[in-house]
């Protein structure tokens, strides 16, 4: 059909552009912080008896669903077991757990997430990874997905199908 100037024509949508948006990765769930500090003796060292009678007395379920990031944000003591105990019992009932702050939990989500994708879907296409989102995603994640497209994709974009940032571009065969 041609057209006679008075169409718009969506080029875009007429391209073989593949838009990735990390958007749709992003995890819903409440993201909540399990601090170690409140079980502290005198805010620096962590007791084994006082600790386990914390960790048996605790209602868990208060994290069902969640995503847990555990953390001590005192500067003290507490041994790696202690960390390991809480795992064992917030992760029956949370979405995931994991040791570290709010930031490292964002990452480690993401991280699962891109787990699912199948790179090798991507050979030979030209993929723009989609930059505006409504959602925080950390750059972790634009990082891991070019790693994970690169050796597959003709071409990587960043951006919006309209106004792209070229990423990469694959050798000619």
């Amino acid at each position: 059909m041609e057209n006679s100037g008075n169409e718009i024509v969506n080029r875009v949508a007429n391209s073989d552009l593949v838009l990735l948006n990390l958007e749709d990765y992003y995890d819903k769930g409440e993201r909540v912080v399990c601090d170690i500090k409140d079980n502290l003796y005198q805010g620096l060292i962590l007791r084994e008896k006082e600790f386990r009678a914390f960790v048996k007395e605790n209602d868990w379920s208060v994290y069902t669903g969640k995503n847990v990031a555990i953390i001590c944000s005192e500067d003290a003591i507490v041994p790696s077991w202690a960390y390991m105990l809480l795992i064992s019992k917030i992760e029956p009932y949370a979405n995931y757990v994991m040791v570290g702050n709010l930031e490292h939990l964002e990452q480690a989500l993401f991280q699962a997430a891109l787990r699912n994708i199948d790179a090798s879907t991507y050979k030979d296409a030209k993929v723009i990874i989609k930059g505006c989102s409504n959602f925080p995603v950390p750059l972790f994640a634009y990082g891991e997905l070019t790693r994970m497209l690169r050796p597959f994709v003709q071409s990587l974009m960043y951006g919006e199908p309209c106004s792209t940032v070229p990423i990469y571009k694959a050798a000619k065969k």
